[in-house]
Order: C-alpha cells, then structure tokens, then sequence
C-alpha cells in the first residue's frame, strides 16, 4: 500500500447526523442540524458556530434535545441543511447559500413531541431521541488570527433521557439497542450514507457487558 499527504478542507471520516432543537426568545422551536457529536456515558459533545442559532438558544436556556434521524430521513435533513434560524443570515452563511427561515419544522415536514425534562421538544419522525441540559462549553480555534479566532465551541451536555422506539430494543434486554437494526444517518465528507449490514465477524469489544460502562451520573 502507498500513502499520500493530503490537505483536505474538513475531516468528515463519518459521523451521526444530530439535529438539535432549542428554544427561541419567543417560545418557538428551532432545529439545527449537526455532524460533529460524539457521546461518551451519557454525556455528549457538540461543535458548533457561535454565531448560530442554536448555539446562542442553548446558552440562554441550558436546554435541548438531540434527535438522531434513521438512514431513510434524507428528504427531512436534505430540507434543513441550508437554512438557518439566525437573522440576519452571518456573512459567512450567506457566501454558503443559506437562507434564513422560522418554521424549520414546516420546512422539513417534521413534527414536535412533547419533551419531558426540558422545555425544547422532540423530533416525533426521529426514533433516536435524547433530552439534554448544557453543562459546559469550550472554546476552539482560539490560537486563529481574525475572525476565525473562536469560530467554533465544543459544547458539552449531560443527556437527562432517552427514548427509542420499542422495536429497536435488543431482545431480552430493557436497556440495550439492537445495532442489527439501528440505522443511523451518517455524514461521510458532506455526502448522507446508512450503516451497512456488519460483515459477520463478531466484536472482541461486544464481549464486553454493556452495563459495566454505566457510570454514576446515568
């Protein structure tokens, strides 16, 4: 095998598409849509613009959900993925053709469900839903000159519940979810894929007992 240095603009290898609702000044919802999550217990870390509308609702109210869309939700985060809810429209949106637009849930055809520890709701469509408070943040790309000087943070949340729908449980199991049949989206360098079917070799790291990596504060 040979290898060659590349210089690629974003370093998206693959990550869950997140879309994240929080609430506006004035009681409306807004949904963001995300690919830079990653959970470790039942704490999650998102990057984010500053400047975004979802970022300047989750700093006011300490509040979200994190709503995980399945892989045949393309035409919903497809409907998303150039709008904004920050107005006016940042500069840098503008030069990237997004619009600005209120109703994103009219926009995406996707409905509210009621959330039960905190007042963003749900995405009723998505059968991965998790509530979540904001418990600290990070700033990045401090070390830039100008205007990309902490253009984005790393925004940690403590997950307070989650829900799934009843066929994704694992048999047998209260807590467990079957990954035969969780289909994820995924981003892949800005392109939308769903997981394949495993290859059939089994997981060294599956022979582990879930429940041992539960820790205190789940």
């Amino acid at each position: 095998m040979s290898h060659v240095t590349v210089n690629p603009a974003i370093l998206y290898w693959g990550t869950p598409v997140v879309l994240i609702t929080t609430s506006n000044e004035d009681g409306s919802s807004n949904i963001g849509p995300v690919s830079s999550a990653f959970w470790l217990g039942h704490r999650c870390m998102l990057g984010l613009e500053h400047n975004s509308k979802t970022t300047i609702n989750l700093r006011r109210t300490k509040e979200c959900t994190l709503n995980l869309p399945s892989d045949e939700m393309i035409q919903q985060v497809n409907a998303l993925a150039k709008t904004t809810g920050s107005e006016p429209v940042p500069d840098i949106k503008v030069a990237l053709g997004y619009r600005y637009e209120k109703d994103k849930f009219g926009v995406a055809g996707l409905h509210e469900q009621a959330s039960e520890t905190v007042q963003p709701p749900r995405i009723r469509e998505c059968p991965a839903q998790m509530e979540a408070v904001m418990v600290g943040e990070y700033e990045m790309m401090s070390s830039l000159p100008g205007e990309a000087k902490g253009f984005t943070l790393a925004i940690e949340v403590r997950v307070t519940r989650t829900y799934v729908l009843e066929s994704l449980r694992l048999v047998g199991h209260e807590n467990r979810i079957d990954p035969d049949k969780w289909r994820p989206m995924i981003t892949n360098f800005q392109h939308l894929y769903g997981l394949r079917q495993r290859n059939g070799e089994e997981s060294t790291l599956a022979t582990i007992e879930e429940e041992l990596y539960r820790l205190p504060d789940c």
